[in-house]
């Protein structure tokens, strides 16, 4: 069976981390770039971050850049995304997506993906 699957979200003070797996089963992530985005109720998803996996290259929103880093572990088929010093904020689904599309340019934007995970939700609260 072909799917990701996210988890270690949870509800955390500001300030605080969180550590998000993506887990692939059923296919090899080697060939693929994989997209973070958010979605908050009422709002539009928006890309967060991504990985091109045979490179590693990523790039972030600016709004996360210095905070969030992504990573692979090319032995786990898994991507990470590493969020340091979250701010309060509407809570969150945070998705992971695949696309075969490896143009940084293209990469953050939601319509590049067309695989995607279930979510796992984030809030950032006192």
């Amino acid at each position: 069976q072909v799917q990701i699957v996210e988890s270690g979200g949870g509800l955390v003070q500001p300030g605080s981390s969180l550590r998000l797996s993506c887990v692939a089963s059923g296919f090899r992530l080697d060939y693929y770039a994989i997209g973070w985005f958010r979605q908050a109720p009422g709002k539009e998803r928006e890309g967060v971050s991504y990985i091109i996996i045979s490179d590693g290259s990523t790039n972030y929103t600016d709004s996360d850049k210095g905070r969030f880093t992504t990573s692979r572990d090319n032995a786990k088929n898994t991507v990470y995304l590493q969020m340091n010093s979250l701010k309060p904020e509407e809570p969150a689904v945070y998705y992971c997506a695949v696309t075969f599309i490896r143009l940084h340019q293209l990469l953050l934007r939601p319509n590049t993906y067309n695989f995607w995970g279930q979510g796992t939700q984030v809030t950032v609260a006192s």
